[in-house]
């Protein structure tokens, strides 16, 4: 698919900016509320926003009882529909509004779908609340089974419960409309919706505020997006509603997928919006790949009658005055997607992802009956997390830590740092530790092949790096056969990713992988989580050591006294993580991760870092930078790397982004292509 619009503007990547809109309320005071209205609706247009929604009963207010039925009220109403439409339609707005309407001799509590200049549907509230201080059955109809129009103003409308909106020429922009009391309902209009397409669901609440309601409106709202694949967006209404004997607070949230988008100010005395981009494309693509999502769907149409399936009407949008939408992205964007950046949150990841980690190799110890492991240590930050790991799964199951032979095995590049942090940390933590010196081993190998090195000459090529990580590995094998034990491994989920180990003899095989399901960006804070939490004195004192020290795989000798560097070769993890989850995960355009990656990094001084990020990798990167680092990732991982990643070992899945193994979250044929990527990227992200 070739983008049209702009690289850089949102509406381009999928995005659909709404905006919950909370309105000071003018009981009774329909032209009011509509001025309320108009001067929401302006706003909105001025910050590109899409579609926007007001409360429940917007234009007249909620908590006005028995003049509900009063005939200049509802009279008052329906002249303050045209010039609303009028408005939104001079903005570039879809807008949703609150109104009681008429019809035949009842009256519905309903939303006007206003785009185009005029009334495109008016959706009646199905689920009346007459409980409590709920009273609506006195004066509302229940807009289930109303299938008909209405006359407002000059223009005819349908007034029905079971419409999908569709605005044309914007792939995905779909949405639905239920109203307050329908939400809590065990079976939400909305839902039905969902499976009939819609991907952007609206609410219109009026719901007064007692302790506790507002955690309850949130969950409802996070888990029902979640359930249904979908973006969940819900206004309540605020100040100005009568508080005879109720009080309000104008709630307002967006949520997508389970996520919080955002959240507007509550018991603000001022009308305000919530704004957010809703990445519809990535809706459509979830729902795409979770066939329960299309299974559930499919049997909704099949034991629903022809009469009462969702109904779709398209939707021409307006074009805003001000051109097309740019500026910046408006959601909360992670720079690290394996990392969060909420404290509490990452302390439960961590803890989490620690604990899958030990007790997937607990499990292995005790199927095997192995009580010895065999671990080679570099100093590195993965055989470091590793051998954490390990210590903890022989602690939990009650094994001496000596039964853990850990290994340093110094190379032709070997670092003093390095090797005096493996030893360091093999202390410190009881293990037993030894060392086995590769390098006459592999200046015999190097003779035997007559590789050049072997004759004195400088070439450090690829087999001079791969004899020296086969032959670790070799080393480790033949170490657990001697003692009946199991080699662990240590390679991460990001260099699986890349293709970034040497395959069957190398750091690529093992007995039982524990970082296999972790991406290299978490398992630095792993380390530091473990270290502040799991241990004190010396082990603390190394592994911050470890973390401070430069990824290296140490293979080639240091060069002008700079050493190997891993990420100027394969590019930083940072970058490689963040494009790892967003195509694996979402299956997202590699233009669209370029787009995300330049939001979340294009400027340090910005948004959150993950709790205990050292300022040194507090960095920016911008686009011509992401696009060169995307192109590589694309050609590593799609194209020469997945015959690693057929033939991985066991290991548990850690993190949502999902596992490499082909026995779970990804499954691809060894020999192919990466040019329909790297043709995607190279058409649709500027130079």
């Amino acid at each position: 698919m070739t983008r049209i619009e702009p690289f850089h503007a949102p509406r381009n990547q999928g995005f659909v900016r709404v905006a919950a809109a909370t309105p000071v309320v003018h009981t009774t005071d329909p032209t009011a509320n509509m001025l309320e209205h108009v001067a929401l609706i302006e706003q909105a247009g001025a910050q590109g926003v899409d579609l926007i929604v007001f409360p429940e009963l917007s234009l007249t207010g909620y908590a006005i009882d028995d003049l509900l039925m009063q005939d200049a009220l509802l009279a008052q109403v329906e002249s303050c529909v045209a010039p609303l439409a009028a408005a939104a339609q001079m903005a570039g707005v879809i807008a949703v509004a609150g109104a009681p309407i008429r019809h035949g001799d009842a009256l519905y509590n309903c939303a006007l779908v206003l785009a185009g200049g005029r009334v495109q549907a008016v959706v009646p509230k199905t689920f009346l609340p007459n409980y409590r201080e709920y009273y609506e059955k006195r004066w509302f109809a229940s807009g289930a089974g109303v299938n008909g129009s209405v006359r407002i103003g000059g223009d005819w409308a349908l007034l029905t419960t079971d419409l999908v909106f569709e605005v044309e020429d914007r792939p995905g922009f779909t949405f639905a409309v239920e109203i307050c009391e329908d939400y809590w309902a065990p079976l939400p209009p909305s839902t039905r919706a969902a499976l009939a397409g819609a991907r952007i669901l609206l609410n219109l609440s009026a719901s007064n505020i007692v302790i506790g309601k507002a955690d309850e409106r949130d969950l409802l709202s996070a888990s029902h997006s979640a359930r249904t694949a979908s973006a969940y967006v819900f206004t309540a209404s605020g100040w100005g509603e009568s508080t005879t004997d109720l009080a309000w607070d104008g709630q307002a949230t967006i949520h997508e997928l389970g996520a919080r988008l955002a959240q507007g100010s509550r018991f603000s005395t001022e009308a305000h919006l919530t704004v957010a981009d809703i990445d519809v494309e990535r809706i459509g693509l979830e729902r795409l790949r979770t066939g329960t999502f299309a299974d559930c769907a499919r049997l909704e149409r099949d034991r629903t009658p022809e009469e009462g399936r969702s109904r779709r009407i398209n939707i021409e949008a307006d074009a805003a005055p001000n051109g097309p939408q740019v500026g910046p992205l408006l959601r909360p964007l992670d720079r690290f997607p394996f990392v969060p950046d909420d404290p509490a949150r990452l302390d439960q990841d961590c803890y989490e992802a620690f604990n899958i980690q030990v007790q997937g190799l607990m499990r292995r110890l005790k199927a095997t009956g192995s009580k010895t492991l065999i671990i080679g240590v570099s100093g590195g930050l993965d055989s470091t997390q590793a051998l954490l790991v390990a210590c903890r799964a022989f602690d939990r199951l009650g094994l001496p830590r000596t039964g853990i032979l850990a290994y340093t095995m110094p190379g032709f590049a070997t670092s003093v740092g390095t090797k005096s942090n493996a030893w360091a940390l093999m202390k410190a933590l009881g293990v037993t530790g030894d060392e086995i010196d590769i390098r006459p081993a592999a200046e015999r190998m190097l003779a035997d092949i007559k590789h050049p090195y072997a004759n004195g000459e400088p070439v450090h090529d690829i087999t001079f790096e791969n004899v020296q990580a086969g032959l670790r590995t070799d080393y480790l094998f033949r170490l657990a056969n001697q003692n009946g034990g199991l080699v662990l491994g240590t390679g991460d989920l990001s260099e699986l990713a890349l293709g970034w180990a040497t395959y069957g003899v190398g750091d690529h095989m093992s007995h039982y992988n524990v970082n296999g399901g972790v991406a290299k960006t978490l398992i630095r804070h792993l380390i530091r989580w473990v270290a502040a939490r799991e241990h004190d004195g010396e082990t603390v004192r190394v592994l911050h050591a470890i973390l401070d020290t430069e990824i290296s795989p140490e293979l080639v000798p240091a060069r002008d006294g700079k050493i190997q560097s891993t990420e100027a070769t394969v590019g930083p993890y940072a970058l490689n993580d963040f494009f790892l989850f967003y195509i694996t995960r979402f299956g997202l355009s590699p233009s669209k991760v370029a787009f995300l990656a330049h939001n979340a990094w294009k400027d340090a001084a910005t948004g959150h870092w993950p709790e205990g990020t050292p300022e040194d990798e507090k960095v920016e990167y911008d686009l011509p930078t992401i696009k060169g680092w995307l192109r590589k990732f694309l050609y590593r991982f799609f194209q020469t790397s997945q015959f690693k990643r057929s033939a991985v070992p066991n290991g548990p899945k850690v993190v949502t982004g999902g596992s490499l193994s082909p026995r779970g979250d990804w499954r691809a044929p060894s020999d192919t292509t990466a040019k329909v990527w790297i043709d995607e990227l190279e058409t649709n992200v500027p130079g």
